[in-house]
């Protein structure tokens, strides 16, 4: 996902147990701890780090240690909602959420139906299922991971 803070653009791509962040030629790893009443707990590189955001709209402004910037999405060329991508067998999430259950691993065969993943968003339970029967290729979140709308969830071949 491309993300514009204060007109510098910036790559967090989703991975493993959290996301990559590419800023002006250095890579970050970035993992959300928590996430509780608009403050984040994080990991940059393995620093703890706690920052504050608020929204109006799509706008998110985000403090950390005094000083805050804000962030948009850059929208993406060819991308549609995240139903888009059920056809290749990547599932994504479709609003931003907590991981609550992961009932799958890498390498699971899976069929159509199937509840891979539960999330939880505004209080709801959110079951992601299979769309189709296949083996779990990419498992990209674990249980208790705070994960954002459209980012990838799981991979199946």
């Amino acid at each position: 996902m491309k993300i514009n803070i204060d007109n510098r653009s910036l790559e967090l791509t989703p991975s493993a147990g959290g996301y990559t962040l590419d800023l002006e030629g250095k890579t970050l790893r970035v993992e959300v701890t928590g996430n509780t009443g608009g403050e984040l707990r994080l990991l940059l590189d393995g620093q703890p780090v706690r920052a504050s955001v608020s929204a109006q709209g799509e706008k998110r402004w985000v403090t950390i240690n005094g000083q805050t910037w804000q962030l948009s999405k850059q929208a993406a060329n060819n991308r549609r909602s995240g139903q888009a991508h059920h056809a290749s067998g990547e599932l994504t999430a479709p609003m931003p959420g907590a991981v609550r259950a992961v009932n799958v691993g890498e390498g699971d065969s899976v069929s159509k139906g199937q509840t891979l993943l539960v999330l939880e968003a505004m209080k709801m339970e959110i079951k992601i299922a299979a769309p189709m029967d296949g083996v779990v290729q990419k498992l990209l979140v674990k249980q208790g991971q705070t994960v954002e709308k459209e980012q990838q969830l799981v991979q199946i071949g």
